[in-house]
């Protein structure tokens, strides 16, 4: 039976025995069908999606179907007599199929898929995966349900501990779980588990990315990269500009943008952007932003609004400083990324 992904995992759970996080050191897309159904035997899982809680036993059971000896079978093996040394809630997760996660483990395994570039953006389904992972506080001593913060603080100063909390949040930050190949993340709190990070890419303080939204190569991103959002090989988000996500008011649209673009400082958009395409600093085009377009002599010959232009290549938008009509003609400059800055060696 062929699986669509499938992984061994260390977790977190609080103390009512409620998952809140799972990492998957090694997370397998279409995996050998030999392999798991080796697996699956082992473990007597019966099918579908879901997911089994390891004991020592099972994983005692589970390194004599996997010898270190079997060159095919070697790092399996490998990955398991690690495990061995857990003191963490260990489990195994299988994906059958692509459905909707059901569980806060099938969540994370499918988060790891994005940030290991596994799979791109919108290439799983996420859907209702906001409402399935709990609110975590995220600590210098992991993870810890929100409802018992205020205990585990408490018990830290009475042994002289101090317990930092970096966030409050449904995700963690992608750099605790897994650091891509090739990239620059300058804040790795900006960036959650989920963003796919191309080879190349470089996130500078300010720049953010959410989850199931990324980049596609090298890139600059100095901006907000929001949920669903992908950005094009060689493109550039300058300081402070922002990409409309596909989650806030329930909006369904997908926003991408093209290779080779720029999106100047503190500006913004709200529409699918093609190739080559450049927004003037300062300036927030939504897709019912009306644009005047102009010829080559920059005459106006007509009025859109900004989502006609979805998609097309080679645009230049810019505000009449006279008029603060927004305008669009055709971009006769190509945007070059530093070489310099983008070899992540």
């Amino acid at each position: 039976m062929t699986y669509y992904s499938f992984a061994f995992g260390i977790g977190s759970k609080d103390s009512a025995g409620n998952w809140l996080e799972v990492f998957y050191p090694e997370p397998l897309l279409y995996p050998a069908a030999d392999l798991l159904e080796k697996i699956t035997q082992t473990l007597g899982h019966e099918g579908g999606n879901g997911f089994l809680e390891l004991g020592r036993q099972q994983l005692e059971t589970l390194q004599h179907a996997f010898p270190a000896s079997s060159d095919s079978d070697s790092r399996i093996a490998a990955l398991l007599q690690t495990l061995m040394q857990s003191t963490k809630p260990l489990l195994a997760t299988f994906l059958a199929s692509d459905s909707q996660p059901a569980s806060v483990p099938e969540a994370y395994l499918k988060l790891h898929l994005l940030s290991h570039r596994l799979v791109k953006p919108h290439a799983t389904n996420l859907n209702g995966i906001f409402a399935l992972l709990p609110n975590v506080a995220w600590t210098n001593q992991g993870a810890i349900a929100v409802s018992e913060l205020a205990g585990r603080q408490l018990q830290a100063r009475l042994q002289g501990e101090f317990l930092e909390v970096m966030s409050v949040d449904k995700f963690p930050k992608m750099a605790n779980y897994v650091v891509p190949s090739g990239v620059r993340i300058a804040h790795t709190a900006r960036v959650r588990l989920g963003a796919y990070i191309g080879e190349g890419t470089t996130v500078m303080h300010e720049g953010f990315v959410n989850f199931n939204a990324g980049t596609d190569g090298k890139a600059m991103i100095e901006g907000r990269i929001s949920a669903g959002v992908t950005i094009g090989e060689g493109s550039d988000l300058g300081g402070g500009c922002s990409t409309m996500g596909t989650l806030s008011g329930g909006g369904n649209e997908l926003i991408s943008v093209g290779r080779d673009c720029l999106i100047g400082a503190n500006a913004g958009l709200g529409f699918p952007l093609g190739d080559r395409c450049i927004i003037e600093a300062g300036l927030y085009v939504t897709a019912g932003t009306k644009v005047s377009l102009l010829d080559h002599d920059n005459k106006p010959v007509a009025v859109v609004r900004a989502r006609e232009l979805s998609g097309r290549n080679d645009l230049l938008f810019r505000r009449n400083s006279n008029t603060g009509m927004v305008e669009c003609k055709t971009n006769k400059s190509k945007i070059e990324l530093n070489a310099e800055l983008h070899a992540h060696n």
